[in-house]
């Protein structure tokens, strides 16, 4: 059986990796503009994330806005916003299953092994919303790095990584982290233990030893 400290450490750095996750979806510097060219201009400073679009002017104003429709984003911000939000759902079904599987808690009575598989489980599922969400910052990263690298892109729209989506990467391998000691809840399979135990001194009942000689 899994040591009772590490499930609540797990479940612990899960529980900070989704509400890292949750925070980073909500914040809106996925990306942020870069800098870059001989005309540097920071007066106002752009920011865009997965629901809205802000600007930061150096009077310390923040004007944000919410997009308008779905159908206008490309397909790169739509997949994003999807994985991250499955990965969130799926994170926090993995949270509850695995609730009910620890050790500190009472649910499902004093059988062990269903409690070590059903913790086994919630860290299973925890993995697979750790890799939607971890799937989905990469992805965004890497179409980021390509659009920043492109010699055909103007220089006044090019961005480059924002606070949130590192808020996210840590989220994902924390989550991902606490999924790998839950599922390492895994009960061991005992070897099978012998009804009737064998007698290291059978040879003392022997017939033989146990025959008187009378005189």
């Amino acid at each position: 059986m899994a040591n009772s400290g590490v499930q609540l450490l797990g479940f612990a750095l899960s529980l900070v990796g989704v509400i890292a996750l949750i925070v980073g979806t909500i914040l809106p510097q996925w990306k942020m503009s870069a800098y870059v060219g001989d005309n540097i201009i920071t007066a106002v400073a752009m920011y865009q994330g997965l629901w809205m679009s802000c600007a930061f002017q150096s009077t310390g104003q923040l004007q944000c806005k919410i997009y308008d429709s779905i159908l206008q984003l490309d397909g790169t911000l739509q997949a994003t916003r999807a994985l991250m939000i499955v990965g969130i759902i799926v994170s926090i079904a993995g949270l509850g299953v695995a609730t009910m599987g620890m050790k500190c808690t009472t649910c499902g009575g004093n059988n062990k092994v269903w409690k070590s598989r059903t913790a086994m489980t919630g860290g299973v599922i925890l993995l697979v919303g750790a890799l939607c969400a971890l799937v989905a910052c990469s992805w965004f990263a890497h179409n980021l790095i390509r659009a920043f690298y492109n010699p055909y892109s103007p220089v006044n729209t090019k961005f480059e990584f924002g606070a949130a989506i590192f808020i996210a990467w840590g989220g994902s391998f924390l989550d991902l982290l606490g999924g790998a000691m839950l599922a390492s809840s895994c009960p061991r399979s005992k070897k099978p233990v012998p009804k009737y135990p064998v007698m290291s001194g059978m040879s003392a009942l022997s017939p033989s030893s146990s025959t008187k000689e009378y005189v």
